[in-house]
């Protein structure tokens, strides 16, 4: 296509991003990649990949397709796609040849992949155009993933155990990015994880969480954690307070494995507005609360019976957050797993990892995250002998209302 002869301006762009959602409801999912494809080709776009991150987060791996650029996985660390990815930003690079390769972020208010395409040269109004682009792409990845197996497939990098299946089935979108706060997981190993699982929804301007950790291994863990979970997402859609949640939990595991089987949890409201955090800790290790890169404290709180053990009611310990702090969660699995000599890796060395990362410049909550997990993970000798889970919360405070009002 002659570059001088390409519509770029807002109104072909309004056209272009019209066609798109008229056709989204009825795409079958195989059809997406052909439909991106075009769409950027008439903006004279061209070589066009996307790359979805793998379940273990250390490569951009592409999706197949008709029309699709057959490229090769690239690493998160180190790639012009892994930059974007975790920083959300668009990351060019000039070619040798001429013109320069685009990598732009799919969000959906989670991180979706990578969108990578060719342009002979990029001007404002491109720029516009496809970021807009990528976010619909994004939102046509997440919806049609709901009914294909064709993304599950591009994901995965080795076979999936049956209670990994389980629990990345379970679980929600692994990060959420929102003005006033962010989270992360990680959950390792990721292709043979059981009992270890988090969830958190945002209703109107509290941020529900919990992070549990079922007892056992394989697929006994995995239907436990299974089972705490749903219980856990029904007494949250009840509207029940913090306290009953770990009731509703406590009778389902109970009531279902009898007296012998126990999961850990941690359940937290956070008050988007105020900083203000609820806790109640079931049997599980205190959360770290890290501020400007290091760790201040536990927040501790009156710990309760392991749900499934018939505890009394829980009494809910309130912190207060500053913006800008960040709170990790973790499972035993990370301070339990033996080093070098016998000895346990230990909360001691959890604290010195986030305090010695915390030393580097911040590339942002999720990065920041997914470096403390491989660093962890080097620091114990490359082994997870247990479930080891990671849940992150940075609250940045203000309020979001400008985003509901049009110019």
């Amino acid at each position: 296509m002659d570059e001088e002869s390409v519509d770029r301006s807002e109104g072909f762009g309004e056209r272009l991003l019209g066609l798109l959602l008229d056709r989204a409801p009825h795409l079958p999912p195989q059809l997406i990649a052909p439909l991106i494809a075009e769409e950027v080709g008439r903006v004279g776009g061209r070589d066009v990949s996307i790359l979805l991150q793998d379940y273990a987060q250390e490569l951009l791996v592409p999706l197949p397709g008709k029309k699709l650029h057959a490229s090769q996985p690239e690493p998160v660390n180190g790639s012009a796609a892994g930059r974007a990815f975790l920083r959300g930003e668009a990351v060019e690079v000039p070619l040798a040849r001429g013109g320069l390769r685009m990598h732009l972020p799919l969000l959906d208010g989670s991180a979706v992949g990578v969108m990578v395409l060719t342009l002979d040269d990029v001007g404002e109004d491109d720029r516009r155009l496809l970021r807009r682009l990528a976010g619909l792409v994004a939102d046509l990845l997440v919806t049609k993933s709901a009914y294909t197996d064709q993304f599950f497939l591009a994901r995965r990098r080795e076979p999936m155990s049956v209670s990994a299946e389980i629990q990345w089935g379970l679980l929600p979108p692994l990060t959420m990015t929102l003005p006033q706060v962010a989270v992360a997981g990680i959950l390792e190993p990721a292709y043979r994880a059981a009992g270890d699982s988090f969830d958190y929804a945002l209703n109107d301007n509290i941020l529900h969480m919990a992070v549990i950790d079922a007892m056992g291994h394989g697929l006994d863990a995995a239907v436990m954690a299974t089972v705490a979970i749903g219980a856990y997402r029904h007494a949250r859609r009840v509207f029940v307070s913090l306290a009953e949640k770990y009731t509703y939990m406590d009778d389902a595991i109970s009531g279902q494995f009898g007296p012998d089987h126990f999961v850990t949890a941690q359940l937290m409201h956070l008050n988007l507005a105020t900083g203000e955090l609820e806790l109640v800790n079931a049997g599980h290790p205190a959360p770290l609360l890290i501020r400007d890169g290091k760790v201040v404290r536990q927040l501790e709180s009156a710990t309760t019976l392991p749900v499934g053990f018939g505890g009394e009611e829980p009494r809910i310990r309130e912190h207060t957050l500053q913006r800008g702090d960040r709170v990790l969660c973790y499972t035993d699995g990370i301070i339990e797993e033996h080093i070098a000599g016998g000895e346990l890796f230990g909360e001691e060395g959890l604290v010195r990892c986030v305090n010695r990362l915390g030393e580097r410049p911040s590339e942002g909550m999720r990065a920041d995250l997914r470096r403390l997990s491989h660093t962890l993970k080097r620091e114990r000798g490359g082994r997870t002998s247990d479930d080891a889970t990671l849940f992150m919360i940075e609250w940045r405070g203000g309020a979001a209302d400008h985003l509901a009002v049009l110019d």
